[in-house]
């Protein structure tokens, strides 16, 4: 999508209207491809106001909203319950993973205890779990090679070849995580809201979600979309009227909440309600609950050049050919090079 979507940016035939995620949102409003539809929106007091100000970019609203969606701790309630293990709380931790994926694995040599792939988008939440960030507070300079970074890299690796926990690549022969779940032999999995709907539908036991546990504090994924108006569009306001409609209005967001799909960004007491009457989740709550400690990636003009640097090294650790400090201290070098911000 987004390779097409350039695509046509560059060549002068974006739509009116297109959908743009929060990671790639600031390339194409730094490079003046959206409209200024601050004044064309209307009245917004209606979207939730995280989800709002996530584009608007140096004071200008670039786009409205349509979902946003985070990551929650997904169990298996089946497998808890012949380990006799409590359930996982909000007051959990990654050691009360760890404790309880190994009482899980002593049930049967062919399931695991927990799923959490060290890629770009947990790493910057796992960071963030253990204290650290991959950019500074300002936003004008990364701190990959953070100690807290360091450790979190670390500890995330281990899952997989210290604790053990965790399948590798080999162990999983080719299934995914979501398929490994769904087989009935993974006790947790660290994924996104957008996967009730298949679990619902394919999951043949009971499961739950809590709010996902961090080491030394919380932080929770923030995943959002917007519909964006193309700064060569001959009907601006019009278009921006359009994107309101489809990411805003009731009849849109009920749909959305219907089809189990991300959060809604309005704040219609009647959609939340509708949202948090769907189960399972029976403790859909949590979803809510985890918009407490959200934490936003890191951001760039150069998101996607970004992005592949930093997980390259992540991969270094993962497959054991480098030291978690040795990669982020290179890592750490070659964005300073590579990239502006």
């Amino acid at each position: 999508y987004f390779t097409q979507l350039q695509s046509k940016v560059v060549g002068g035939n974006a739509a009116d209207v297109f959908e743009l995620n929060y990671e790639n949102f600031v390339a194409y409003a730094s490079e003046g491809a959206l409209a200024d539809v601050t004044k064309l929106l209307g009245d917004t007091s209606g979207f939730n106001k995280t989800a709002l100000n996530a584009f608007n970019y140096q004071g200008v609203q670039y786009g409205v909203p349509n979902s946003f969606s985070n990551v929650v701790l997904f169990y298996n309630k089946a497998l808890f319950d012949r380990a006799n293990l409590a359930y996982p709380t909000s007051e959990w931790t990654w050691k009360d993973v760890e404790v309880a994926s190994k009482k899980i694995m002593a049930l049967d040599k062919n399931i695991w205890g927990f799923y959490r792939p060290l890629s770009f988008h947990e790493f910057y939440k796992g960071a963030a779990q253990n204290g650290g960030s991959l950019m500074n507070a300002e936003r004008t300079a990364f701190t990959v090679n953070l100690p807290q970074n360091v450790e979190a890299a670390s500890l995330m690796a281990g899952w997989q070849t210290d604790s053990k926990i965790m399948p590798t690549e080999a162990d999983m022969a080719g299934m995914g995580d979501w398929d490994l779940f769904k087989s009935g032999r993974l006790g947790m999995l660290v994924t996104g809201i957008w996967a009730f709907g298949d679990f619902t539908a394919n999951c043949p036991f009971e499961w739950d979600i809590a709010i996902e546990p961090g080491n030394v504090q919380k932080a929770t994924h923030f995943f959002s979309n917007s519909y964006v108006v193309s700064a060569t569009s001959k009907y601006p306001s019009e278009s921006a009227k359009l994107a309101r409609f489809l990411a805003g209005s009731k009849e849109a967001t009920k749909l959305r909440v219907e089809a189990s799909w991300e959060l809604p960004p309005v704040t219609y007491p009647e959609i939340i309600e509708s949202y948090l009457s769907i189960t399972p989740p029976e403790n859909r709550q949590a979803v809510f609950a985890s918009l407490d400690y959200l934490v936003t990636p890191p951001v760039s003009a150069q998101q996607a050049q970004m992005q592949a640097i930093i997980q390259s090294y992540l991969d270094q650790i993962a497959f054991g050919r480098m030291s978690a400090k040795a990669a982020l201290d290179a890592c750490q070098k070659e964005l300073e090079a590579k990239i502006s911000l």
